[in-house]
């Protein structure tokens, strides 16, 4: 059952080996959790991380009277990992395509990156796809859902995100607990950034108290990922046209040329010189791996908004016709998210 739990949640090889390593850090996580309960009623408690538990906890009921997420034992309890990510995420791609090196699980389906719970596990496979010519690049995970399989606990590494960030986190996790389809990575994230987004709105508006993420820093990271989602678009048609291997190579290399110089123009235009960003353009040098994460997560966001809308703002019946979606073929299903996508937005 463990390594079934562990094959739900990452994507990964079908060797015993990487399974082993699932089991592994997955034990480890389950092994380091602790009742919140116990924590806040501890006298040698520490009070900044007791407080910010007590606000999970209270987001976490809301969420399952409110938006109708399931009231189970998840994000009851707490586990320092002692580490800045829970998973490190190898994503690859062919030299000259943005499709996903996939991953298949029985139970998950196939995902389009594959996990590791250590820097160094991640990397050698990371090197290994790069000595058989694909771009690759290696992301941290703060958090991920088990799919209901555990009862996943909130983690250190969700700590250092403010309340907004952290309480919207907690919706998204759940929300795949509520609902996840196999074999379509952009619906099932698409439904849990949407109750993310609006579960938040809510809960914001319902608990004044509690800081929204700064807006500054939001209208930034929504330029920069349209600047990914650009550029990814480029290359898409790029990769479809009928040139010679080194005619394509060079006008990749162009394309990212020119995507960095964008980034430099909105950087100390816009945004005043800030460099959040910068980072990402570090080595690894930005290559078709490095774009595969923008727009895989909320593509479909958007129509979910609508769905809500005609389900009159009623959680309950949203879910319901999210879950009649959920059932149809792969085929009808997009075609159902497109015709939603295409209706007026709501207000």
């Amino acid at each position: 059952m463990l390594l079934a739990g562990c094959g739900a949640l990452l994507s990964g090889c079908a060797q015993l080996g990487y399974y082993a390593h699932l089991a592994s850090g997955q034990l480890e996580l389950l092994r380091a959790r602790r009742p919140i309960a116990e924590m806040v009623a501890a006298p040698d408690r520490d009070a900044a991380l007791t407080a910010r538990l007590q606000q999970v906890q209270r987001a976490r009921a809301w969420a399952v009277t409110q938006l109708r997420l399931p009231a189970n034992g998840s994000y009851t309890q707490y586990a320092d990992l002692r580490r800045p990510y829970v998973v490190w995420n190898v994503f690859a791609t062919p030299e000259l395509s943005l499709a996903p090196v996939e991953h298949c699980f029985l139970v998950a389906g196939c995902l389009a990156y594959q996990g590791f719970y250590t820097r160094e596990k991640a990397d050698a496979r990371a090197a290994e796809l790069r000595a058989e010519g694909h771009d690759v690049h290696v992301g941290g995970v703060p958090a991920y859902s088990t799919l209901g399989w555990f009862d996943d606990p909130v983690l250190n590494t969700m700590l250092h995100w403010d309340d907004a960030t952290l309480i919207g986190t907690l919706f998204h996790e759940l929300a795949h607990q509520q609902l996840y389809v196999r074999d379509d990575t952009r619906f099932s994230e698409s439904f849990a950034a949407f109750v993310e987004q609006q579960g938040l709105h809510e809960y914001l508006a319902a608990h004044p108290q509690v800081a929204p993420a700064d807006p500054a820093a939001r209208t930034r990271r929504t330029q920069f990922v349209q600047l990914m989602l650009s550029a990814r678009q480029r290359l898409q048609a790029l990769y479809a046209q009928p040139l010679a291997v080194e005619a394509m190579r060079a006008r990749k290399a162009a394309t990212f040329a020119d995507l960095q110089r964008e980034y430099a123009q909105l950087r100390d235009a816009q945004w005043q010189g800030d460099r959040t960003y910068d980072r990402w353009f570090d080595d690894p040098a930005p290559n078709n791996a490095k774009l595969l994460p923008f727009g895989l997560y909320d593509e479909y966001a958007p129509a979910f908004a609508r769905l809500f809308a005609q389900a009159g703002g009623d959680w309950r019946q949203f879910h319901a016709a999210a879950a009649r979606l959920a059932q149809l073929a792969p085929e009808s299903r997009q075609a159902a998210l497109e015709r939603l996508l295409a209706a007026p937005a709501a207000d």
